[in-house]
């Protein structure tokens, strides 16, 4: 069965998830640390786990396999599930691969001892209706390819 697991706390994508998880009839499980509104619809579930370090991340890849469309901008928690065979797009819409995601980390790494060791700060750039739209069609693109694989 193909499902949908949201890393749920910072998401900015979730409304266009429950559409798109609509019109395929693809049950979507909103996972978060803290209560988060959802539609009240058969489809989509919440699951609010402890405020525990990784809490959310260790349930969403224990509920992951192969049949599994994973929302989160979490690097290594996309790493974790494309291990176990899921397919992981970010909320801008770039999809996390096998080839992709090596590089992914190591950025993150570097990027971690510049922000400690230099005083660097900042963050991603701001999310833009170009992201929202590129994300439709990969989220789009991941369930049409699920479902021909049967």
């Amino acid at each position: 069965m193909i499902q949908i697991l949201i890393d749920a706390d910072a998401c900015p994508v979730k409304d266009e998830v429950y559409r798109v998880a609509a019109r395929y009839d693809v049950p979507v499980v909103v996972v978060s640390n803290s209560p988060i509104r959802v539609p009240a619809v058969p489809l989509i579930s919440r699951k609010i786990v402890s405020d525990a370090f990784d809490a959310a991340d260790d349930w969403i890849v224990e509920h992951t396999a192969p049949r599994t469309v994973v929302i989160t901008g979490d690097i290594l928690l996309a790493d974790r599930c494309l291990k176990l065979g899921a397919i992981v797009i970010a909320p801008n819409g770039k999809p996390f691969t096998d080839a992709s995601i090596g590089n992914a980390v190591a950025v993150r790494a570097i990027m971690a001892d510049l922000r400690a060791g230099a005083g660097i700060t900042g963050g991603p750039a701001p999310f833009s209706n170009a992201d929202r739209s590129r994300f439709l069609s990969s989220l789009d693109q991941a369930l049409v390819k699920l479902r021909r694989q049967g």
